[in-house]
Parts: C-alpha cells; structure tokens; sequence
C-alpha cells in the first residue's frame, strides 16, 4: 500500500534562536504530563474569568522572521490583546510564555531564551524543572526579569498577568 503524508507548512519541531535553526526532539511522556496539567490549571482559570486564551505547543511565535521564532511550551494571549484576524501563526508579543526544561535544554531555556523573552518585552515568564520539580514565575520589571513567584517541592506560584491565578505545584507534578 502507498501513501503519502502532507506536512502542513510550518508543523517541525524546529525553533530559530538568534538566526541559528534549533532542532528540537519530540517531547518525554513526563514532560507531556506536566505540560498537560499546568494547561488544564491555567486554561481553567482563564476560561472561568474570560481573560483571553492559553495555546500550546507547537505553535510558533515569531518575534522576527529569521531571527527569533519559538515553540514555547504554553503561552497565553489576553483578550485585549489578541488579533483580530488570525492567519498563521502568533506574531505578537504574547503576555505569558512557559517553557518546560528537557534534558539538554536547561542553558537554552533558563538562559538564552529568557533573555530573548526579555528582549521583545514578554511580560511574565514561567520556567519549569520536571527533575526539581520547581516553577519560577519571572515578571518584567525596568526591562529585566525579575522572579516574582517560585516553588521548590511544594508550594504555590501566583501569576501577575493572569489575574488570579495561583497554582499549587503538587497538582503538576504530582
């Protein structure tokens, strides 16, 4: 039997950071896991507030064409903010973005990709480290990330663009 698969455009797993092609491998069940419950939490509260919309990866933002485009792990746009008309992928600064740290990707989640996260103004940035099991909320503060929450074990994170939102890191990890 012959098939053939069409690949829509734009569905890799490829981020450009700084104009250099990242490929990213597929994401571990844990990570999925943890990826699954922090959406459900966040989606959740937002839903229930009517505050905007929570996406998941992958979906590219695109802060620069050929320089920075990434697949965040989550990312939340409020509703004042969304376009709208919406065509292809997200071309705006969203307001929230999180990234759940894989093996290998520690120096370019914790490092490299906040400081682009900082550069282009995204105004809060959740880290998350499965191994840790740790949750850092970071806020823009004076163009600079500043940790406004961060839970170690246990614990609870607030979220200063998502009003309201507290999550308690046992219903992440487990």
């Amino acid at each position: 039997m012959n098939t053939t698969i069409e690949i829509e455009k734009g569905f890799d797993l490829t981020e450009i950071i700084n104009g250099e092609e990242v490929m990213t491998p597929s994401p571990l069940w844990i990570h999925q896991e943890i990826s699954r419950n922090l959406f459900r939490k966040i989606d959740s509260h937002v839903e229930q507030k009517g505050l905007g919309q929570v996406y998941y990866s992958p979906l590219d933002v695109i802060f620069e064409d050929g320089m920075n485009r990434f697949q965040p792990d989550l990312l939340f746009i409020r509703k004042e903010n969304r376009p709208a008309v919406i065509t292809d992928w997200v071309r705006i600064v969203p307001d929230m973005v999180c990234e759940i740290v894989s093996t290998g990707t520690y120096r370019r989640d914790t490092n490299i990709k906040k400081e682009i996260y900082e550069k282009y103004g995204v105004p809060e940035y959740w880290i998350v480290i499965p191994e840790l099991k740790i949750i850092e909320v970071l806020t823009i503060d004076n163009g600079k990330y500043k940790t406004l929450s961060y839970a170690e074990g246990e614990g609870t994170v607030t979220s200063k663009v998502i009003d309201g939102l507290q999550v308690n890191i046992k219903d992440i990890f487990g």
